[in-house]
């Protein structure tokens, strides 16, 4: 055997000529990866030789790297012979892994070693697997998979050109996913959220589901309910049938002429009264936001308000509720009751839930939500609550939750996906600098898995008189359906889905005038404040929103 010696490692070759055949043997020692791989190859010139030309592949392991010695003919040829059956001895250590019968796939080691043994699925494996199973070295065939940068000595060319071959590319991944991984890693390190968890059971509500009666395709609740689910139900029925039941007993009480002397002075109260824009909360009970009736309301979904950062109360904020939903039911638990514990979480802040200042037209309707402390989001109200009251007077310690996608984002509100029209909605940002109030982004996981409504996708005609309707009267009428009261499929209550209301870290906000407020200003803020959902979005989307069908969008 000649040996051809050399820094480059380049494999010894051996030349045997006998009549019309020629065979060529290549054999190599990788020393990097402390096995030896011996690749043989025969070709013939003669077509009957050439139909039976066989490719082989065989793998040997050694404990530590060799070099084998020959010379030319026979003699080289029993010492090629000699040097396989030496090398193919095996340690006790590697005689007790688990032999594998035959070479799958051109990924053979990567299915091994993330226990798939099927070429097609190895093949689909991404690179960063790969990558991970070459670093930790993992065990194939007897072969240990360290990677040959372990050592000094570079890599055979035919190594490489194998496994340029085989689809590796010695461990690291392409330069798109090295750019993927280098933003997340940054994105994780400037996401300064704490871990949050979802430990609801649910596992009573899905026996019940698989013990309900159908009739008519439509599942119906079995009778041994708990007591206490049924006062849930309860609940959310009061809350939703507010308005309907609050105008019916007002006409109910006009329909008696005994009852006009008070209907008229009440009416007129009603017109002008400014308790819903002066600020003053007077008509706020403590009492009423903490009944148990609201206890049992948030624990119908269930809903939990979760806290990332503390929120002084010698500052004054403003929450932006993130998606509005169908009826926004997420922020009337956590904002306008005690159901939730607002108060305990965030002590010494006094936080206002606004809403349309239509409702506050609403004969009786109105004193119902008075009472939770609900307010008109009309500017003269945003800036008289953010500037009176307090212990200076001045607003400090008070605060109002904006759901700022409104009308238009409750005709986005579809089961599984995060669609905020918010790309210009700006408003709340120059009221936060007007008032000097700090913006505290709120994302409300499952808001819009409450409802199911007709998609616009599938019915784009529909769409357009909704979109009609918002432009025209300032409000929409959004088709939906929920679930029935005694059954799951039918009806206009709510889904019992979780319900995870996420409050972010506050944005501080220096106070200026109207004339002083600059555009550069408040997009700079604007894009501030998307960038803090964007973060808690990107933070709990895996915990609260597992089963989302996409990612969160901005739209206009």
């Amino acid at each position: 055997m000649d040996r051809e010696s050399g820094s480059t490692g380049t494999p010894p070759v051996i030349t045997k000529k006998k009549g019309k055949k020629r065979a060529t043997k290549n054999k190599g020692v990788d020393a990097n990866v402390g096995s030896s791989n011996l690749k043989e190859t025969i070709t013939a010139d003669e077509p009957a030789a050439a139909s039976s030309s066989v490719v082989k592949e065989v793998v040997v392991v050694s404990s530590t790297p060799k070099k084998s010695k020959g010379s030319k003919g026979k003699k080289g040829s029993a010492s090629l012979d000699s040097h396989i059956e030496s090398s193919s001895s095996k340690t006790p250590q590697q005689e007790q892994q688990p032999k594998k019968a035959a070479v799958i796939g051109s990924n053979m080691a990567l299915a091994e070693s993330t226990g798939d043994f099927f070429e097609k699925a190895a093949d689909e494996l991404p690179a960063k697997t790969m990558a991970t199973s070459s670093s930790k070295g993992v065990q194939v065939n007897g072969v240990n998979g360290v990677r040959g940068g372990l050592d000094d000595e570079k890599e055979r060319p035919s190594e490489k050109e194998n496994r340029l071959v085989n689809g590796e590319r010695s461990g690291t991944a392409t330069l798109t996913q090295r750019k993927q991984q280098k933003s997340s890693a940054l994105k994780a390190k400037d996401n300064d959220y704490p871990p949050l968890y979802d430990n609801d059971e649910r596992e009573d509500r899905r026996l019940d589901r698989i013990q309900a009666y159908r009739a008519a395709g439509i599942r119906f609740a079995p009778w041994n309910i708990p007591y206490r689910r049924r006062m849930q139900t309860v609940a959310v029925i009061i809350h939703c049938l507010s308005i309907a039941s609050t105008v019916s007993f007002f006409f109910f009480l006009c329909a008696i002429p005994i009852f006009w002397p008070l209907i008229i002075p009440y009416l007129l109260h009603m017109s002008l009264s400014k308790n819903a824009t002066d600020g003053r909360l007077r008509m706020r009970s403590e009492r009423w936001r903490r009944l148990p009736v609201w206890k049992l309301f948030g624990e119908y979904f269930p809903a939990k308000l979760h806290k990332t950062h503390d929120l002084p109360p010698t500052r004054k904020y403003i929450f932006g509720y993130h998606p509005h939903g169908i009826i926004s039911h997420g922020a009337f638990a956590a904002f306008a009751t005690e159901a939730l514990g607002f108060s305990e979480k965030f002590p010494g802040i006094t936080n206002s839930l606004l809403t349309l200042d239509s409702n506050f037209r609403i004969p009786l309707y109105r004193d119902y939500i008075l009472a939770f402390g609900l307010q008109s989001v009309s500017k003269e109200s945003i800036t008289n609550i953010l500037t009176k009251g307090g212990p200076n007077n001045e607003g400090m310690g008070r605060a109002v939750t904006i759901v700022v996608g409104g009308a238009r984002e409750s005709l986005e509100a579809q089961p599984g996906v995060m669609n905020l029209v918010l790309a210009d909605r700006k408003g709340f940002v120059k009221m936060a600098i007007r008032t000097g109030a700090d913006l505290v982004p709120v994302l409300a996981f499952g808001e819009n898995d409450l409802y199911d409504q007709l998609s616009p996708k599938t019915h784009p005609w529909l769409h357009k008189a909704q979109m009609w309707v918002l432009r025209t009267l300032k409000f929409t009428l959004p088709f939906l359906h929920g679930r029935g009261i005694f059954n799951y499929d039918v009806g206009l209550m709510p889904y019992r889905r979780r319900l995870n209301i996420v409050v972010g870290r506050p944005i501080m906000v220096a106070q200026k005038r109207e004339g002083e407020i600059e555009n550069e200003e408040v997009n700079r803020l604007h894009s501030e404040y998307v960038g803090e959902l964007e973060k808690m979005w990107e933070r709990y989307k895996d915990v609260f929103a597992a089963g989302r069908r996409g990612e969160m969008n901005i739209l206009k």
